[in-house]
């Protein structure tokens, strides 16, 4: 069968047999002619007419070809001939001999049935895991020495890595404590910021840490209703991607009348709302505007779609951004939201209530007052992550009891960032520009605490030519295809996987099928004789069958991080690293806290507060209103508490 019929295509290299036996031959062929030609010269005394000798006494071993001519002959040099003669001729016959002993025992195909195998050091150079810049996804052992492995393409990144298996001291936190460019980090607890932020304020870099729950002052607020781009033809759609995100909170699609309902007419009520505050508040309307619009007690919600109607936008818009607007745009705004109102005042008024009930439930969050205080105002922009003067570092802190009910706002930022910084993409020379100052790395422990996000799943597919690169954790496949579905395509566009020891068999089995499989050649001999143990027959038979480099049940007995009494890892253990179109490693876990290097940095205190970017982000107010002072106190007013663009 020959090489190209099977298996990858490449052909393989000519065997070295016949090489190896040419050196052979010359190799005898120099010592028989060295022992005649010394010899030789030794019968004769060194004797003048011999000619010049190489080194003292040594002479050139085909001096002997000459010397034949010129000698006379004796018993003597014919014994020397025949000698080195046979020095020339014996070893060849015990070779020759040899090989056909040997090579009439069958051999077998040893890659029939395929040709996995664990990546050697040129391998995992060739697929870049060895240049030392970049995100880090594990290490190997080589010999005594433990290398890391580091990835800086812009191709996404995976990890299977169960609770307590140590991704965050082997994966995480190296990462945290290395990556130069900006990042968002979903910290769930706040370990990354207690123990990354300090290293990365120290490397010139911008820190935020998000707490939608602290009481402290020391998180950064951040309103997405700030970022609807209210002056320009990006007003609705920008308002549209918010109501989508608010009316289906855990990404499980608008599938009921109600939320289709609700979304359709929130669209509008947001741009009136932002509009109402610009113009009567001189504020910028926040969730919790919104929010208590909604739920006013002391009005009908009849009223409210009245106003919408009749609102004259389009000279509001006009007061507040004159010409620097077209005029279309406000004429599409105007329509928009009368459209909207006119919908609900064409609905009955049970029908009416229960869309409207359906929209105010969604945004109950919001009128939590520390919430509110959170997303009274920004601190930063989307647009500042990637086109600050410095890389900017956002953590988003989410303690453990508050995941379920803070999932709408993170999903809410990741999908405002998400869509605004995949918008453009310049091109320069016939090949992609590069439209951002800093590359933005998404460091996603716990993905899927988030649920399901559809905008998160399409943009896997492009947003690497947008600089951004996602570093996705799960703790087995079981829980990505729980929010995704089994027909989910997230790790398919991630370009390395890894794999820590999994707990679940069906994660196992996929493992098990990504190192692929090995032809095991099996020699079996079978000897026939007489009872008096005499030897009559001995046949040897040879079979081909195919083998898993990793088995299932190997995947899950590889080799964990070794803890102590108190459940803290002491020693790392193995883990698998599948690069795209390289064969798979066998990786060794690496511990952040054994690199005096990375415990170094880690001790770094981390901010008392949250660094702010007020000098990018503050708007210029309109004419008649007022400037924002982000400084001022927070007003009650008398039908609750409603927080402004101010600090707590």
């Amino acid at each position: 069968m020959t090489n190209n019929v099977y298996g990858l295509g490449k052909k393989k290299g000519r065997g070295w047999s016949g090489l190896l036996y040419l050196l052979f031959l010359l190799v005898l062929a120099c010592v028989a002619m060295g022992y005649a030609t010394q010899n030789t010269a030794v019968l004769y005394g060194h004797h003048k007419a011999l000619g010049p000798t190489a080194y003292e006494q040594f002479y050139w071993p085909w001096m002997i070809f000459n010397w034949v001519k010129i000698v006379q002959p004796s018993e003597y040099l014919d014994r020397i001939i025949s000698t080195s003669l046979i020095i020339f001729v014996a070893p060849q016959i015990l070779v020759l001999g040899l090989v056909a002993l040997f090579s009439g025992k069958p051999k077998g195909v040893d890659d029939i049935h395929g040709t996995a195998h664990w990546a050697e050091k040129k391998e995992i150079k060739k697929a870049g895991l060895l240049e030392g810049s970049g995100v880090y996804v594990g290490g190997w052992q080589d010999k005594k020495v433990l290398r890391y492995l580091r990835h800086n393409g812009p191709e996404h990144i995976m990890a299977f890595a169960p609770t307590r298996s140590g991704k965050g001291v082997g994966l995480v936190l190296p990462t945290l404590l290395s990556w130069e460019g900006s990042t968002i980090v979903l910290d769930i607890k706040g370990e990354n910021w207690a123990l990354t932020s300090g290293w990365r304020k120290a490397q010139g870099h911008k820190v935020m840490k998000f707490d939608p729950t602290d009481t402290t002052g020391s998180s950064a607020r951040y309103n997405p209703l700030s970022e609807i781009r209210l002056g320009g033809p990006h007003a609705i759609p920008d308002a549209q991607n918010i109501a989508s995100m608010i009316v289906d909170p855990d990404g499980k699609g608008l599938r009921d009348y109600w939320n289709k309902a609700a979304f359709s007419f929130l669209g509008g009520t947001i741009l009136h709302c932002l509009i109402y505050f610009r113009i009567n508040a001189g504020t910028h309307a926040t969730l919790n505007d919104l929010s208590l619009m909604l739920a006013d007690e002391n009005r009908e919600m009849s009223e409210l779609f009245e106003e919408m109607l009749n609102e004259d936008h389009v000279a509001q818009l006009e007061e507040l951004f004159g010409e620097e607007m077209d005029h279309d745009s406000k004429v599409a705004i105007r329509k928009f939201i009368a459209a909207a109102a006119r919908e609900m005042l064409n609905k009955a008024d049970a029908e009416l209530s229960g869309v409207v009930s359906t929209a105010v439930a969604n945004m109950a969050l919001y009128r939590d007052p520390v919430v509110s205080r959170s997303t009274s105002g920004c601190d930063f922009r989307i647009t500042d992550l990637m086109n600050s003067e410095q890389p900017v570092s956002l953590y988003l802190v989410i303690r453990p009891s508050d995941i379920d009910r803070l999932r709408p706002l993170v999903r809410l930022i990741l999908n405002i960032v998400l869509r605004r910084l995949t918008e453009e993409m310049e091109f320069s020379n016939g090949a992609v520009k590069a439209g951002y100052k800093h590359r933005l790395l998404l460091m996603l422990d716990e993905f899927t605490s988030l649920g399901k996000m559809e905008i998160f799943e399409r943009a896997l597919a492009f947003m690497a030519g947008y600089g951004i690169k996602a570093y996705i954790i799960v703790q087995d496949l079981t829980q990505l295809q729980s929010a995704y579905g089994k027909e989910e395509s997230i790790m398919s566009n991630c370009h390395l996987r890894m794999a820590y020891a999994p707990n679940k068999i069906e994660t196992a089995q996929v493992l098990s099928k990504m190192t692929g499989e090995a032809t095991v050649v099996q020699r079996k001999t079978s000897i026939s004789g007489t009872r008096a143990g005499r030897l009559s027959r001995a046949n040897v038979s040879v079979s081909e069958a195919k083998r898993a480099l990793l088995t299932p049940d190997e995947c899950m007995r590889l080799p964990g991080a070794e803890k102590d009494h108190n459940g803290m890892i002491t020693k790392s253990g193995d883990m698998l690293i599948f690069p795209a179109g390289f064969a798979p490693i066998y990786g060794k876990q690496i511990l952040f806290f054994l690199d005096p290097k990375f415990l170094e940095r880690s001790k770094i205190p981390a901010p008392d507060k949250s660094d702010k970017l007020n000098e990018q982000i503050e708007e210029t107010p309109a004419p008649n209103e007022p400037a924002i002072d982000l400084d001022a106190e927070m007003e009650e007013l008398e039908e609750g508490t409603v927080y402004e663009d101010e600090e707590y």
